[in-house]
């Protein structure tokens, strides 16, 4: 009887202190269906909105930025969506839109070699600067300085291992401009690229490389529907992005063996992740998720990880 009568009381909202007057061989009884309520209520899901504001109250000093949209469903979610923040090597990947751009029309070619080298122009000042290995996430093509390696090669170092001197290299190939006017061309207008990385006197001036999460999910998504270029050359650059070395971030809070297409980019204090994440027989997205003023790049990692959790259990029902 006890079991049946919890169930009624709680299904049917009905006043606890009239059961617990109706129950007297029961000790306690309010405060066990109290109990009862409590977990009920404790226990029920909670929305996207909940989640990212618990995980937000876990690093109160850190700005998040969130941008999610379903590839199928047009379904949008985003939060400070709109705030600028420094690119760090997110910028990477609206380079290689525009590398793309020139090799379908045949300005340049995957298989066409390009020297290596280390001396770099400030665009502040014009003077010379070089690339400091022990910043750089891929330390080994600093060996084939002076040597030539094919544009695929940097480009492939440039995402999957976030080089720094394969970005400066072609960064220098292409043209910032380029880079610009074709994130202008995708919408994506709050995209400011200007510099390779390490140009300190740039730096000190503020002429930095910057961003919103929803400008660079238009470019994943841009990517995503094989819409970037061309759709051969769409198609190329998934396959380099999903050879991302690091994922710690978004790819960590997914199940494990999710395909994610995606690139990190994390200087102090900032950290980034831009990723298509396909589920297993389910829907692909576009998730964007940038930080700052989270000072351990390992916690920061965390919080992206735990974002990409809430948002992959909560997608449904964006």
């Amino acid at each position: 009887m006890t079991p049946r009568v919890v169930v009624a009381a709680i299904h049917q909202g009905d006043n606890l202190r009239a059961y617990s007057g109706t129950m007297a061989a029961m000790k306690r009884p309010r405060s066990f269906f109290l109990l009862l309520l409590f977990v009920s209520c404790a226990s029920s899901p909670q929305s996207l909105d909940q989640r990212i504001a618990a995980i937000e109250k876990t690093v109160p000093t850190a700005t998040i930025a969130v941008s999610f949209y379903d590839l199928q469903s047009g379904r949008t979610w985003e939060h400070n969506e709109q705030v600028s923040m420094h690119a760090a090597s997110t910028m990477k990947v609206p380079v290689m839109l525009a590398l793309f751009d020139s090799i379908d029309r045949g300005i340049l070619s995957l298989d066409q070699s390009i020297p290596v080298r280390n001396e770099f122009i400030s665009i502040f000042d014009g003077s010379k600067f070089a690339v400091d290995p022990k910043e750089d996430s891929d330390q080994e093509l600093y060996a084939k300085v002076g040597q030539s390696v094919t544009l695929e090669e940097l480009i492939r170092r440039m995402i999957t291992r976030s080089s720094n001197l394969a970005t400066d290299i072609v960064i220098e190939l292409v043209g910032a401009p380029k880079v610009m006017d074709l994130m202008q061309r995708i919408g994506a207008g709050d995209i400011r690229i200007l510099r390779g990385v390490e140009d300190i006197a740039a730096y000190e001036h503020e002429m930095n490389n910057v961003t919103t999460a929803h400008d660079l999910m238009l470019v994943m998504r841009t990517i995503a529907e094989k819409k970037a270029i061309s759709h051969s050359a769409s198609e190329a650059m998934l396959e380099i992005l999903k050879g991302q070395e690091f994922n710690s971030g978004i790819p960590a809070g997914l199940p494990r063996g999710t395909t994610v297409a995606h690139k990190t980019g994390s200087i102090t204090s900032i950290s980034h992740d831009a990723a298509i994440v396909y589920p297993s027989g389910g829907t692909p997205y576009v998730l964007v998720v940038m930080t700052r003023n989270i000072p351990k790049g390992t916690d920061a990692s965390k919080v992206i990880a735990r974002i990409s959790r809430a948002v992959w259990e909560r997608r449904q029902s964006i």
